[in-house]
């Protein structure tokens, strides 16, 4: 199928459960309030911990070796059983050690209920086989299977989720819609994949790439999961008394709710690119996989660029709208602070599922990673602790955003043969242009001519403020995509040639 049809299917995908999120998440937000928010966030982030273990870095290498043989039903059978095989081994050992944790931390037995709810996702993570389809590029169904479900799960959420004492709920739909995944995939595989036992299995071979590939996505669960996990722990060590409460970790994430959405597309968008580019860097003619990294980062530009600038001047309406009026105070202040993450993760998500690891070389992708970790909880509890100690959530922000831009701008050096051509352009001087022009007429529409301040009698502030936001964004997008047109930008150009050639 064409790269730009997979893109654009992708894109409709993401934007989708966007929108879906958007409704369930302010929701969720207001009914449990930033203390049990804040403990139901922190659970989450500790069994993220072991679901990445539970993977052992299996789909990354299940991604690149079934790639080579998706043209072969018994060879590409006998990958996925083997592959299988390895994760439900792998998912035992993961619960035992994380049920072993949960009963030797003081802190997480206070939120263990939560933290066993979601601990499904345990069971039907190593039924989900989605590393399958990204391989075979089935995009079209993945797309139409997570938005039925999760329209189903932001039903269910909004109908049983009423107050403070339903978090146990909230917790059980979440993980439930991921078990329904696994099923719905379990029923397509069936027509793509044979079960039955036909050659041996090759194990030995899969045991050097997986012990760094686990490396990696451990380290970079860790990393990622670092800056909450870190805040849950400082805002324990300040408590006063034995319950539960972490209104600061609430607000970090309704600060940085935002830019996971943006993230997010980067992220779902490598599952298009990461098995077309290792199919492309196997091949000796290398011009095609640089014509794809090309692509990738136009793409990652266009959409980041203008989601910092207009997140950043909207960030006090963003966080009202998720969070309502009361409590998550400092989330506007973690959603600047963060605001420039969207773009050192979106690179640096490119730079290693696109160019390390079709290369084989994530070895460098994880020594950088470690050293960022030990510099984000060094940074982390330095800021929370002792320099933002009465705002440890805009401590914990501003570490994760300078430790953020040293890891990319490693990345980029070590990578540079291979991304200097994509990142450094005439196409990317056309993009930073256009978006120093919505900054400006973001900021007059804001500041200058304050929407919200018009409409905020006679609507309500909530009302006022989606109002401002979304003639903010028609605005900016319009100005955005006519000043691209007028300079000629590549990827606007593409869509305006009659004969559109593959990237």
């Amino acid at each position: 199928m064409n790269i730009r049809i997979n893109v654009i299917i992708n894109l409709i995908r993401t934007i989708s459960l966007t929108i879906l999120s958007f409704i369930t998440f302010p929701y969720v937000c207001r009914v449990l309030g930033d203390d049990v928010f804040g403990a139901y966030t922190w659970a989450n982030s500790f069994v993220y911990y072991f679901l990445i273990l539970a993977k052992i870095g299996i789909p990354n290498l299940a991604i690149r070796e079934c790639v080579k043989v998706r043209d072969n039903k018994e060879l590409l059978s006998n990958k996925v059983q083997a592959f299988f095989i390895l994760q439900g081994l792998a998912t035992c050992l993961s619960f035992g050690f994380m049920c072993v944790f949960i009963f030797s931390v003081p802190q997480l037995f206070e939120v263990k209920e939560i933290i066993f709810l979601l601990a499904i996702n345990f069971i039907s993570g190593a039924f989900s086989f989605e590393w399958v389809f990204i391989a075979l590029e089935k995009q079209a169904y993945m797309s139409i299977r997570s938005i039925i479900i999760l329209a189903i799960s932001a039903i269910l959420i909004v109908c049983l989720v009423k107050n403070r004492d339903n978090v146990h709920i909230y917790a059980l739909i979440t993980a439930g819609m991921t078990a329904i995944i696994s099923i719905a995939n379990m029923i397509y595989l069936k027509e793509k994949i044979s079960f039955i036992k036909t050659m041996p299995y090759h194990f030995k071979q899969y045991f050097k790439p997986l012990l760094i590939l686990f490396s990696v996505s451990m380290t970079l669960a860790l990393y990622n999961s670092s800056d909450t996990f870190a805040l849950g722990f400082i805002e324990d060590s300040k408590q006063v008394d034995n319950t539960a409460s972490y209104p600061a970790v609430g607000a970090y994430s309704v600060g940085i709710k935002g830019i996971d959405i943006i993230i997010a597309i980067i992220s779902n968008l490598s599952t298009v690119f990461i098995p077309r580019s290792t199919y492309l860097y196997s091949l000796e003619d290398k011009s095609y996989f640089n014509r794809l990294t090309k692509y990738s980062i136009n793409i990652a530009l266009f959409i980041v660029l203008p989601a910092i600038v207009t997140m950043s001047c909207l960030s006090k309406e963003i966080c009202s709208l998720i969070s309502g009026q009361e409590g998550y105070e400092n989330a506007y202040i973690v959603l600047i602070s963060l605001a420039f993450m969207m773009l050192t993760y979106s690179i640096g998500e490119i730079i290693y599922g696109q160019i390390l690891l079709p290369m084989k070389k994530e070895k460098y992708y994880l020594i950088t990673l470690l050293i960022g970790l030990v510099l984000n909880i060094s940074l982390a509890s330095l800021f929370g602790l002792y320099v933002f100690k009465d705002t440890p959530e805009i401590g914990v922000a501003l570490s994760t955003m300078i430790v953020d831009a040293l890891v990319l701008i490693t990345l980029v050096i070590m990578t540079y043969k291979w991304v200097k051509h994509a990142l450094f352009n005439k196409n990317v001087i056309k993009l930073l242009f256009s978006n120093i022009i919505i900054a400006i007429i973001t900021v007059l529409v804001v500041n200058i001519f304050p929407i919200n301040n018009l409409y905020i009698n006679s609507l309500g502030q909530t009302n006022a403020y989606l109002l401002t936001l979304i003639l903010v964004v028609l605005i900016d997008a319009i100005i955005y995509l006519v000043t691209l047109y007028i300079l000629k930008e590549d990827l606007i150009m593409s869509f305006f040639k009659k004969k559109n050639k593959t990237a």
